[in-house]
């Protein structure tokens, strides 16, 4: 009989020390000062899988590029309820704008910028006005990056998108003003232009 009293005891008493001891160690690890974590870094590129608006809108563009006609752009623009800003000089016909100021008249180098500035990574800001579509997807990435201090990796990128000279200019300057696309997280074509 001693026994069972002996064993019930050790047996009621043994599940809750190891409670006391965990909520001990608990408090303890709550008063003792944590190593401040480092921020981390900010993103230079994002790298990951588009949403599937803008990866739409994108493959809307792409499809105009592949296909050598300005003019097919004509479809995502349109696919705003609000037309893309093209810059001042695009007016009310930015198809029109781009065969003008093209080299050929065609409108294709335009189609080529296009081509190689999204097949870079973008950008990803949280700049958008709807709390629920807040980022948006800015390309060439490079656009949004302090030029004085790209990484060697980063410079080739950016000598791929334009003439050498362009490129230490603006680096000089520490300012972007070349080609510039802006695609909000719910597929909205926000910007396609050059900045002063």
């Amino acid at each position: 009989m001693a026994l069972l009293v002996l064993a019930s005891f050790c047996l009621v008493y043994s599940h809750s020390l190891p409670t006391g001891a965990a909520e001990g160690e608990k408090a303890a690890a709550a008063q003792t000062p944590q190593p401040a974590k480092s921020p981390a870094p900010k993103e230079r590129a994002f790298r990951g899988a588009l949403p599937p608006n803008v990866e739409d809108m994108r493959e809307q563009i792409l499809a105009a590029v592949h296909a050598g006609d300005v003019a097919e752009l004509t479809g995502a623009i349109e696919w705003n309820e609000i037309k893309p800003d093209f810059g001042k000089d695009a007016g009310s016909d930015p198809i029109a704008h781009w065969k003008a100021k093209s080299a050929d008249g065609q409108g294709r180098d335009v189609l080529a910028v296009l081509g190689n500035i999204l097949a870079l990574p973008p950008a990803r800001l949280a700049i958008g006005r709807d709390p629920e579509n807040t980022l948006v997807y800015v390309w060439p990435y490079l656009a949004e990056l302090p030029l004085d201090s790209l990484t060697p990796a980063e410079e080739v990128e950016l000598y791929r998108l334009m003439p050498v000279s362009d490129a230490r200019a603006m680096i000089k300057a520490k300012k972007w003003t070349w080609w510039r696309i802006a695609i909000g997280a719910d597929g909205t074509w926000h910007t396609f232009r050059t900045y002063p």
